[in-house]
């Protein structure tokens, strides 16, 4: 799995023109999934973006965590983080989850996210759904994590 996690000050997901889901202060995390994640990688994905200490301290450093200062994330599947150009233009999507793999386990991040940080805390985007994804980068803070480096 790989995920960009940004630190926003607000982000939302439109969808055919709709306010779909949106926070404030927070996390926008693009999650792409492989077509061989399993559910630990997920866990320990979800464990590591739930504890990131990236939001600054009374000292201005960046020392608290998303719980610490009531923060929210707004999840949005991303096929596209692994999109492959090392051949011509056109990139290969062909190492992305195909849907059957990836919706249990965009699902299940979600649910860990939820379980950890509060179900009030986690918004989502649609899986498959042409989004449109509105933020602002507060720092600009972004944090590129991959499930086989963690």
């Amino acid at each position: 799995m790989r995920a960009v996690v940004q630190r926003v000050t607000h982000a939302s997901v439109t969808i055919d023109g709709q306010l779909h889901s949106e926070i404030q202060k927070g996390f926008l995390v693009l999650l792409g999934i492989h077509k061989q994640d399993t559910r630990e990688q997920a866990e320990a994905l979800c464990k590591k973006i739930a504890g990131l200490r990236v939001f600054e301290d009374e000292n201005g450093r960046m020392n608290l965590s998303l719980d610490q200062v009531g923060g929210e994330i707004l999840l949005v599947s991303q096929f596209t983080l692994y999109g492959d150009c090392s051949h011509g233009y056109r990139p290969s999507f062909m190492e992305a989850a195909r849907p059957d793999t990836a919706v249990p386990l965009y699902e299940l991040c979600g649910a860990i996210l939820r379980g950890t940080l509060g179900a009030d805390k986690i918004k989502t985007g649609v899986f498959g759904a042409d989004m449109a994804v509105d933020l602002t980068n507060d720092g600009p803070v972004t944090i590129i994590m991959d499930t086989d480096t963690l």
